[in-house]
């Protein structure tokens, strides 16, 4: 299973950037998707999750209403969508993928397949 990431990049407060995670090696349109991210010093954490047909989306209380992921099952690709970002969203961002159906969506340690990291950089 592989996921690579891209996307990252600098911008500034109230910017927006779009990450994309391409996956290969896995049946993808039977994985949940995630989004987690690492700031210096800090534990990564949730970000965004879709389910498998993508009729489900949950965002972490920091970025709802700001980030959008979205998966095209077709092209095996997961989406973020990050609008109006701030400096405290600067973090390295991962995507994950889970076989997981509904609980532990949010914990990290319930996927089992990461991709490299993409570094975002938010200036003010």
């Amino acid at each position: 299973v592989q996921l690579q990431a891209s996307g990252g990049g600098s911008v500034q407060a109230g910017g927006s950037l779009k990450l994309s995670c391409a996956a290969s090696g896995l049946t993808f349109s039977g994985y949940r998707m995630g989004w987690f991210r690492q700031a210096p010093g800090k534990e990564r954490e949730f970000v965004a999750h879709i389910s498998q047909n993508g009729g489900t989306t949950g965002y972490s209380d920091s970025v709802k209403g700001r980030f959008t992921i979205s998966r095209d099952n077709a092209k095996n690709i997961v989406y973020l969508r990050m609008n109006n970002l701030g400096p405290e969203d600067t973090a390295v961002y991962y995507c994950a993928a889970s076989r997981i159906i509904h609980s532990g969506v949010r914990d990290p340690s319930n996927f089992p397949y990461w991709g490299q990291g993409t570094l975002v950089t938010v200036s003010s």
